[in-house]
């Protein structure tokens, strides 16, 4: 078998997720791990909403405060940080840090960057995530100027 990857249902040869796939929702408080580690994350009340991307991890673009920016977002479960499965979407939110808190924001998806993985600590989930945010800077960095 190889190198070869499964991508999950819904998303195109080399990751694409096309067209962008759109979530919204209100930012609530989660267990504020990340922020102890440097990596704060934006977590969308998901409460009652059937999500329409498989579980994974994804370049996203989100627009918050009434401004795009880029981002890696989860989603699905948390195996590193959660005994027991939670769906969750949460948001690293590239080169930001203000308190939003309640506030409404519009994620989109442009690429799936791997599954769900479960690590042994946070130190590295943090190093994953690190990669996972050079791959999503570089992806936004080639896509045609204007694409939202």
């Amino acid at each position: 078998m190889g190198d070869t990857t499964v991508l999950p249902a819904g998303i195109s040869e080399g990751g694409l997720v096309d067209p962008p796939v759109s979530l919204s929702g209100s930012i609530i408080h989660g267990k504020g791990l990340g922020k102890t580690v440097g990596m704060p994350t934006a977590n969308l009340d998901i409460t009652g909403a059937a999500l329409p991307l498989p579980p994974g991890v994804y370049a996203v673009k989100i627009l918050v405060l009434g401004e795009w920016r880029i981002g890696v977002t989860n989603i699905g479960p948390r195996p590193s940080v959660d005994s027991v499965p939670v769906t969750t979407v949460e948001t690293l939110i590239l080169d930001f840090n203000q308190d939003i808190y309640g506030e409404r924001v519009l994620i989109r998806t442009y690429l799936f960057l791997r599954p769900i993985q479960k690590f042994s600590g946070l130190e590295e989930v943090k190093a994953q995530v690190e990669r996972d945010s050079l791959r999503a800077r570089e992806f936004f960095k080639t896509e045609a100027p204007g694409t939202r």
